[in-house]
């Protein structure tokens, strides 16, 4: 595994042995951030703080610091994820432009002050067929995580359904081996 693109590419993430973490593929998160850059309505990753739910290794908001962000909030309920996410921070130098949070991203409070929100790109990665993006989408609509008109970005298993939950509108879907990645905006209802 490593970045793919920007001022860190080619530089190499550690991710744990086992199937504990499963970190979206290079060639997908490839995928992912040129669909981002060349075929959806954004503003692009220049200055902004990016939001990585179920942030795993933290490669999709490493990916976006690496492609211009200024920062990142890295969301998990697995202090073995954040540790993991926090050293391939520190390997990019970037360690001091995440900010991990250990939470449930289905219970989420208010985002912190520190956090810069409400933020304009969020990218979910939740563990395949668990059922948890929705009740994520939710809470990050309900407690002020997004601002009006971000990007979300939602990695599910490929034969799972997402119900689009009130206040998004689906951009774009596509399908890559076993995930399905689906763009959304926040409409702010």
């Amino acid at each position: 595994m490593r970045i793919v693109g920007g001022k860190h590419r080619g530089r190499p993430l550690a991710a744990p042995k086992g199937r504990s973490l499963r970190p979206t593929a290079d060639r997908t998160r490839e995928s992912v951030f040129n669909i981002l850059a060349h075929s959806t309505e954004w503003d692009g990753f220049d200055g902004i703080t990016v939001l990585d739910v179920f942030c795993g290794t933290g490669a999709l908001a490493l990916e976006a610091l690496s492609r211009g962000a200024a920062k990142a909030v890295l969301i998990d309920s697995d202090m073995e994820a954040l540790k993991f996410a926090r050293e391939n921070a520190d390997s990019l130098g970037e360690a001091q432009n995440i900010m991990p949070l250990k939470l449930d991203a289905t219970r989420l409070a208010p985002p912190p002050r520190t956090a810069n929100g409400p933020l304009p790109l969020a990218f979910l990665d939740a563990p395949y067929s668990a059922g948890l993006t929705g009740p994520a989408l939710m809470g990050l609509e309900a407690k002020g995580w997004l601002a009006p008109g971000a990007m979300v970005v939602a990695e599910i298993s490929a034969d799972e359904t997402l119900p689009i939950p009130p206040g998004y509108q689906l951009l774009d879907e596509r399908t890559y081996g076993a995930a399905k990645i689906m763009f959304l905006r926040f409409l702010d209802a």
